[in-house]
């Protein structure tokens, strides 16, 4: 059973304005009400998802020493390799049972950028590693401007709206491992219920379940997807912008049920992030007297900075 809507991104793509609309009703009905859609036929084909899955595997199975190679905690943990423990929710001080990866955006030569982004980090034991991750990574990039277009005119902006942004933005490709729980976590989870900082997150099918999302009632449902789905959710960028009408839904990750805690979980998430130099003020079209402005004017690079801080991958 399907606890999320699914959309399908080829009605967006086709030539039918009917198509076109229904895919822009449903992708803003689903994200006004629970936050998180499935969406089928967008750009990452399964022979690329199975190929970054194995190369991500490959990876978290090197020693630990040449993993903490490989770490780069000036970077705030932006590009690299993060140590199993190091990031916790915001207001939690227990570390989330995980370790990460991150690759990071390569721009143009005509990104025309404000800002300089760190280079990626290179795995010389792995030879195709960082290939499959940035070819993943623009596959994903591209589907997440597709998905911001629809939303742009959902919102009633021009399509293009954000594309100039989402191009050769911040955005974060990660993949995570959580391994086997070998003792009774203290209060610790695999990931700690959040919302995303970004404008959204693209999410391919995980190894194994534990993904919940929190309906505006409180209670927790299972996001599940089909195989050839993404999950794609709105961060809070993305509700602050529209003052609330989008909704960034916290999330988690929960521990398996004890007779799972020997297996290992893996799951690829790509967090599209703006460049930072975009302003997040609430836009005029989200704001009329029964919606009042809700958020200070920020742009998104000071918006991401104080979150870093809060979940403790950057020191003030």
């Amino acid at each position: 059973m399907q606890n999320i809507p699914s959309v399908d991104l080829a009605d967006f793509l086709s030539e039918d304005p009917k198509k076109k609309k229904k895919f822009i009703d449903e992708i803003g009905k689903a994200y006004e009400e629970i936050g998180f859609v499935a969406l089928k036929n967008h750009f990452l084909s399964d022979d690329l998802e199975e190929k970054l899955y194995t190369e991500v595997e490959k990876f978290f199975q090197l020693p630990v020493e040449t993993k903490k190679s490989y770490e780069r905690p000036e970077l705030g943990g932006q590009r690299g390799y993060v140590s199993f423990g190091k990031e916790h929710a915001k207001g939690k001080k227990e570390g989330d049972l995980k370790e990460f990866w991150h690759f990071g955006q390569e721009p143009s030569n005509d990104a025309e950028l404000t800002e300089t982004y760190p280079e990626n980090v290179v795995v010389k034991e792995l030879p195709d590693f960082n290939e499959t991750g940035m070819e993943a990574y623009r596959m994903l990039e591209k589907t997440g401007i597709y998905v911001l277009r629809a939303l742009a005119l959902h919102i009633g902006l021009q399509e293009n709206y954000f594309d100039h942004w989402a191009s050769n933005g911040n955005s974060i490709l990660r993949p995570i491992h959580y391994p086997p729980i070998t003792s009774e976590p203290e209060n610790a989870v695999r990931a700690g219920a959040h919302g995303d900082i970004n404008l959204i997150t693209l999410l391919m099918g995980a190894s194994a379940p534990g993904l919940q999302v929190q309906r505006r009632d409180g209670q927790w449902l299972d996001a599940i997807a089909q195989k050839d789905e993404l999950v794609i959710n709105v961060g809070d960028m993305l509700q602050r912008h529209t003052n609330n009408k989008l909704r960034s839904t916290i999330h988690r990750v929960v521990n398996p049920p004890r007779e799972l805690w020997h297996t290992h979980r893996y799951s690829i998430p790509f967090f599209l992030h703006p460049r930072s130099d975009m302003k997040l003020d609430c836009l005029d079209e989200c704001v009329d007297d029964n919606h009042p402005k809700e958020y200070e004017d920020i742009t998104a690079g000071e918006f991401l900075h104080q979150r870093l801080v809060e979940i403790g991958l950057i020191k003030k």
